[in-house]
């Protein structure tokens, strides 16, 4: 019987630390002043096509409508930021609380977790649609400028890909060769 429990407990632990962590995986990190040092790194990466952007700040030699434009999408960000922080904590709390509790709910925090999540995901469509209006009021020359920096990131992702995938190989043939034989 305890063993049963015990797994049962396990398993829910395991279901709630995942929720737990996929939330707080997803959390950015404070964000930099745009163009200053360290500006493209977020999350502990290059912080994506927004990341790429942000370096070419002073590169794209913006107008005055384009510089307002991309202080609505840097503005947009920082709030859209802050917005998932708070949503962040607010899960983390309720996970404290419902730790205190003699019979976890689930249910409930299963669907804080959703709620949550569709939040978050029109907060990152707002940033997106920010970022992107910022991106059609460029000129032609503009564009190529942020296109090709893009282009230079996506190699960069796929070749750190491949070398995931290289060492996730390495590491099952070496798991492999050291079991025991059956």
């Amino acid at each position: 019987m305890y063993k049963k429990t015990s797994r049962v407990a396990i398993a829910a632990a395991t279901v709630l630390a995942l929720a737990f962590g996929t939330a707080h995986a997803a959390q950015p990190n404070d964000m930099p002043p745009p163009g200053g040092p360290g500006a493209h790194q977020m999350h502990g990466h290059d912080g994506g096509p927004f990341g790429v952007i942000m370096k070419l700040h002073d590169q794209l030699k913006l107008n005055a409508s384009q510089e307002q434009q991309w202080q609505t999408a840097i503005n947009t960000m920082k709030q859209n930021r802050e917005a998932m922080r708070k949503s962040h904590e607010q899960m983390g709390e309720q996970f404290k609380a419902q730790q205190n509790q003699p019979i976890l709910d689930l249910n409930a925090m299963h669907a804080a977790r959703q709620q949550a999540e569709q939040q978050n995901a029109q907060l990152r469509e707002q940033t997106s649609t920010a970022w992107l209006a910022f991106y059609n009021g460029l000129n032609d020359q503009q564009k190529t400028t942020v296109s090709t920096a893009l282009k230079q990131q996506f190699a960069k992702m796929a070749q750190r890909h491949e070398k995931m995938k290289e060492r996730w190989e390495q590491h099952r043939a070496a798991k492999a060769a050291s079991a025991p034989a059956q």
